[in-house]
């Protein structure tokens, strides 16, 4: 299941200085960053291999994951804030403030046959 993770912050009068060094579990191959998103839906898939880290380093938005077997919301609301995302969690992103810039580290580089859009199919009642 995804999991949040607290980076590394410096503060002092001059402002923060937050690191992402040693934080994540993957090598990163790749870095992307979702914005101006109006009041879309986005992910929707989950992954063969890549692992990802978002981090919303401007305002605010919400991520659901469904493993499989548990399902989980988080608020991403602070740059400090990091939601490691394993192959597999299904996700989406949603509830982006106008200002929102969400950042993803990935551990592949980019490979259309690594998405699955799929998400899980429950033949038992969810509680």
């Amino acid at each position: 299941m995804a999991s949040l993770i607290n980076l590394k912050t410096f503060t002092d009068k001059r402002g923060n200085l937050t690191v992402i060094e040693k934080a994540v579990p993957f090598d990163i191959k790749r870095i992307f960053y979702i914005y101006g998103v109006d009041d879309s839906e986005r992910g929707g898939h989950r992954h063969h291999k890549t692992i990802q880290a978002a981090i919303c380093i401007r305002g605010n938005c919400t991520i659901y994951n469904d493993n499989g077997r548990d399902e989980r919301t988080f608020v991403l609301d602070s740059p400090d804030k990091c939601l490691l995302i394993g192959p597999e969690d299904w996700h989406t992103m949603y509830d982006f403030s106008e200002d929102a810039i969400l950042m993803v580290l990935a551990s592949e580089y980019f490979d259309a046959n690594d998405y699955i859009s799929t998400p899980y199919c429950y033949e038992y009642s969810r509680v």
